[in-house]
This record gives structure tokens, C-alpha cells and sequence, in this order.
């Protein structure tokens, strides 16, 4: 029965240092990430500031007629 304590004992052990080494290697490279975000949002040109283009006006169009449309759909083979 002591076996199986010190057993269980030793398993919970290495599962509990296998837990600390992954969440440091995570705070390790979570760090890193941040220092080359930080580094490459520092050297980053701004950003070219955009000419406006003329604004054109917009050219109304008529709108389609029902008409033309049903026409269109039973051309297409469309029959409803």
C-alpha cells in the first residue's frame, strides 16, 4: 500500500514540475513576443498619408423596369 503512495506521491510531483516548466516557457516566450511587437511597432515607418481623390459625381441611372426584368427571367427560362 506505501508503494502505491509513494507512487502516486512521485507522479503528482513530476506533473506538477512539468506544469511550472510549461507555464515559464509560456511567460518566457509570451515576453518575447511582446519585446519584438514592441521593437517592430518602434521602427515602423508611418504610414503614407493617402491623396483624396476628386470626387466624381455619381451618375443616377434609371432604375429597371419590371417589365425588362420578367422579359430577362423568361428569356433565361425562368417561368414562374
Amino acid at each position: 500500500m506505501s508503494d502505491k503512495k509513494q507512487d502516486a506521491a512521485s507522479a503528482m510531483a513530476q506533473y506538477d514540475a512539468e506544469g511550472r516548466a510549461v507555464r515559464a516557457n509560456m511567460e518566457k516566450l509570451r515576453a518575447l513576443r511582446l519585446a519584438k511587437e514592441a521593437a517592430e511597432a518602434a521602427s515602423a515607418p508611418p504610414p503614407k498619408a493617402k491623396r483624396a481623390a476628386a470626387a466624381k459625381p455619381a451618375k443616377k441611372e434609371a432604375p429597371a423596369k419590371l417589365s425588362d426584368w420578367l422579359a430577362n427571367q423568361q428569356k433565361g427560362g425562368f417561368r414562374t
